[in-house]
């Protein structure tokens, strides 16, 4: 490490000495989908603990607020004898996994899940499909699908957007509304949301730049901005929400590329602090994240500076619960990379250590 990290991680370890190890699941793009782990925010280290489920390709993972139970997104083109990818629900405890059932998508190529803020709500969507669905989620279990969509517009990119590519799923900050990021048809689709029935219905949409490629959605603590990741462009559409209707709107647009830089390029995904002061997003192909100060009150993002992700293709990354420590997931790289975070300034270490984990896409703490 570097002088600079060397000094974040000693105070980090300071204060973080009397916290407890924690579980850890990743999701693996490889037969053995979810894999366990025990976090030391000590020592900034993950220790192997084996295979959690051997549900195949999984891309995505989310939890109930409480830890009780975790879902999955299994990204196969068929399942159960059709072509669909296919949502897992499981029950936690002890730290292991109990699968309870697995019911297919609407799709092929289920990339992600996402649950409502209730806990009762999860929505899928599938890359490949262009699809989404929604189930009842009942303490692990799901439902088949209750509410189904298949898109058909698409965008000018010719070799990413030859169709319609759902992938992610979120929820307003009051819960009345869900989205649907449509990487393949520069739009996230809007619905209001009856949690009682798990169906959605359409409310409207909001269109980005096209070719941009939409492809995740978060809002800020603030509970009226969002920010869109568009990963054809690596832009992010900063968006004002409204509470009254569910529409996104347009406030500015935020580059992430360096200046000069014209090769091979793929954002993704965003990281915000629970205060709302920083922001981090993550681009892929020339593999950085970049690191921002948010205006609390009105989510306005001021540039911090470009750090290495400890590897190749950042799917996801994710804070710890103290905050202290940023995971990387290098997909290409079997990796995921843990770098020091100054909790007062935002800057992240420009050195860290790395650690094995087959193809991860998702990291989730419990």
């Amino acid at each position: 490490m570097t002088a600079s990290a060397a000094t974040v991680v000693a105070a980090a370890s300071t204060s973080l000495a009397a916290s407890p190890k924690q579980r850890v699941f990743i999701a693996s793009g490889t037969p053995d989908g979810i894999l366990a782990y025990d976090w030391d925010p000590v020592k900034a280290e993950l220790t192997p603990a084996g295979v959690a489920s051997s549900v195949p390709s999984v891309s995505w993972i989310t939890s109930s607020t409480d830890g009780k139970y975790l879902y999955a997104a299994s990204e196969v083109d068929s399942y159960n004898g059709r072509k669909t990818g296919a949502v897992a629900g499981f029950r936690v405890e002890n730290g292991t996994l109990s699968l309870m059932n697995m019911p297919n998508s609407a799709g092929p190529g289920t990339c992600y899940v996402a649950l409502d803020h209730t806990g009762t709500v999860l929505v899928s969507a599938d890359y490949g499909g262009g699809s989404a669905a929604s189930f009842f989620a009942m303490a692990g279990s799901l439902s088949p699908a209750i509410w189904m969509q298949r898109y058909t517009v698409h965008g000018p990119n010719a070799d990413r957007q030859q169709s319609a590519h759902a992938h992610f799923a979120s929820f307003s900050p009051d819960n009345r509304f869900a989205y649907i990021n449509d990487l393949g048809g520069d739009s996230i689709h809007i619905y209001s949301l009856d949690v009682d029935t798990a169906m959605l219905k359409a409310a409207g949409s909001y269109s980005a730049q096209p070719g941009a490629g939409p492809r995740t959605l978060h809002f800020h603590p603030n509970g009226h901005t969002a920010y869109s990741v568009n990963e054809l462009n690596s832009t992010v559409d900063v968006l004002e929400w409204s509470k009254a209707d569910g529409s996104l709107a347009l406030v500015t647009r935020i580059e992430l590329l360096p200046p000069g830089y014209h090769g091979p390029t793929r954002a993704c995904d965003t990281v915000i602090t629970k205060d709302g002061r920083f922001v981090y997003f993550a681009n892929r192909d020339n593999d950085f994240l970049y690191s921002f100060k948010a205006d609390a009150t009105t989510g306005a993002l001021t540039p911090i500076a470009r750090s290495n992700c400890g590897g190749k293709t950042p799917r996801n990354f994710v804070l710890d619960p103290t905050e202290h420590w940023m995971l990387v997931a290098n997909q290409d790289s079997n990796l995921i990379s843990v770098f020091a975070r100054n909790p007062e300034t935002g800057v992240l270490a420009d050195a860290g250590k790395s650690f094995a984990a087959a193809s991860p896409m998702r990291i989730l703490f419990l």
